[in-house]
């Protein structure tokens, strides 16, 4: 059986210069004070429906950043920084900022955090009655935890290969957590009427001592509904016939609920588990690029998988844009690793235990001597976290000779230094940091570091000829906007039943994939 080192001796250096990456970073729009605003999505950003680079996510007050596709970790960030500062020279002046942490700040009460707007097109419409569902079904305050998705993409891959990468990042996705998980800690709010288990760790503020993500656990992107889902990662027939399954059976506690209010408005699109794909809350999930009106399981099951969308990556609130270029050269080599390792076929119990380490990371992540399972065995978390690095080693020496300079070692080196001194990674930075600010919280060294943040990307701005062009791409995304709502002659109940049809889902996988 080959090694991971003779796999990665069978890649050549084509193969590995053909790996590319894009993010998509969230973050809440706040006041000078931390506290959500309430104003429209900035018309000089352009449209939230059309524009390739700017839109929002679940709140109108919650922007997304998204890059192009990039062949190096430095032209990612440097793209993701170019959008930031376009951003902040619109906010600025208003008095507005970019929240700088994965957990929010002030909020105002469930029913006035402001959904996201899209216009009055059928799919604009679609997207908005869609974050209605999610309020409903998760509460609105859930939907407000920002975070980054890495998309990254490896030449030559076929679906099994990328589901063999899928179920080893499962296995060990503790790594990132425990390495970049910076949310340790929320406002006391934030768990108002929530079971939570936190402890006081400032003012106004609860936590745990020795949390890694709670955006990751209990209190982040959960669903006791999706935990009833035993989704395998086996191969794309069995993960598409598992999301097929939830996006068209109905669920009680959703049928309860009924998709209009009866005055002509929309409470969600659909009854069933799930409303479209994207509902689906994983760390890791397969995507393709679709075609315009094209449901994504239906690009799936007809053109096989095309990258990956990791989904566990906290905001890095000590950074100006969230993550930095050396965090994605980690992912890189982590992925890589992924790819590379041998990958048995999961199994129910396996994913049982996976839910149980993410969970005991994410809330006990930097806990001495704390032990996840491992093949039905307790297994020191940081140990079998060093022993995952220590095997991305040849992987870094390779890109290194590849690329020159040593930039993937170096990056290796600190991630192995700082597993072995808990107290310098990010959470618990964040925790010392809190006690160090004068008002303590999170609030407000969040609100420092938004503060520090703004004023860093502003000091460097863009050119005039630059802001033109960003200018008039938000300006043409508008026109793109008013094009589709003036095409629109559908009725939206129509649009509706029709885009959530059974047979747009595919029914089959064609031979090969």
């Amino acid at each position: 059986m080959s090694s991971l080192t003779d796999r990665l001796h069978d890649l050549t250096d084509a193969q590995l210069r053909g790996m590319r990456r894009g993010v998509e970073k969230e973050g809440l729009r706040t006041d000078a004070q931390g506290r959500l605003v309430h104003t429209p999505h900035p018309q000089a950003l352009g449209s939230a429906l059309t524009h390739p680079h700017i839109t929002t996510d679940f709140s109108e007050s919650q922007l997304e950043l998204v890059t192009g596709v990039h062949d190096s970790a430095q032209a990612c960030v440097d793209e993701l920084t170019e959008v930031h500062r376009f951003v902040h020279h619109v906010l600025q002046p208003a008095g507005e900022q970019m929240w700088s942490a994965s957990m929010p700040g002030e909020l105002p009460a469930d029913a006035d955090i402001p959904i996201g707007q899209y216009g009055s097109s059928n799919v604009g419409r679609a997207k908005t009655v869609y974050r209605h569902g999610l309020a409903h079904r998760y509460g609105p305050r859930m939907q407000t935890i920002s975070g980054i998705h890495y998309n990254w993409s490896f030449p030559g891959l076929d679906s099994d290969a990328y589901f063999g990468l899928i179920r080893n990042f499962r296995r060990h996705a503790f790594v990132l957590l425990t390495l970049f998980g910076a949310s340790p800690a929320v406002p006391a709010h934030f768990v108002d009427g929530l079971e939570h288990g936190l402890q006081p760790l400032g003012r106004d503020t609860l936590g745990l001592p020795h949390a890694t993500s709670l955006r990751m656990g209990r209190l982040g992107y959960q669903s006791d509904a999706q935990s009833a889902l035993c989704v395998s990662y086996n191969g794309l027939d069995g993960y598409a016939a598992s999301l097929h399954d939830a996006l068209v059976r109905p669920y009680p506690a959703y049928e309860a609920i009924g998709i209009q209010d009866g005055q002509g408005g929309y409470r969600q699109l659909s009854t069933s588990l799930l409303q479209i794909e994207n509902e689906f809350y994983s760390a890791i999930r397969p995507k393709r690029v679709i075609f315009p009106g094209e449901r994504p399981l239906h690009a799936l099951r007809e053109r096989g998988v095309e990258y990956v969308e990791v989904r566990c990556m906290d905001l890095q609130p000590f950074l100006p844009v969230g993550i930095d270029a050396d965090t994605m050269r980690m992912l890189d080599m982590f992925l890589l690793h992924c790819l590379l390792s041998d990958s048995p076929p999961d199994t129910p119990q396996e994913i049982a235990a996976l839910a149980r380490n993410q969970q005991l990371t994410a809330s006990r992540g930097r806990e001495p001597g704390l032990c996840l399972t491992r093949r039905g065995e307790p297994v020191v978390l940081l140990d079998w976290a060093a022993e995952v690095l220590r095997g991305c080693e040849p992987i870094a020496r390779r890109l290194d000779a590849l690329n020159g300079g040593d930039d993937h070692a170096r990056v290796l080196a600190g991630a192995l230094a700082q597993l072995a001194a808990p107290d310098t990674l990010p959470s618990a930075r964040v925790l010392q940091a809190m006690a160090d600010v004068p008002e303590g919280g999170h609030v407000a060294l969040v609100q420092a570091l938004s503060a520090q943040a703004q004023a860093a990307l502003l000091a460097h701005p863009l050119s005039q000829s630059r802001l033109r062009e960003l200018s008039a791409e938000a300006e043409a995304s508008h026109a793109e906007q008013a094009r589709i709502e003036a095409a629109d002659s559908m009725p939206f109940e129509v649009y509706r039943q029709a885009y959530l049809s059974p047979d747009r889902l595919g029914l089959g996988v064609k031979p090969g994939r």
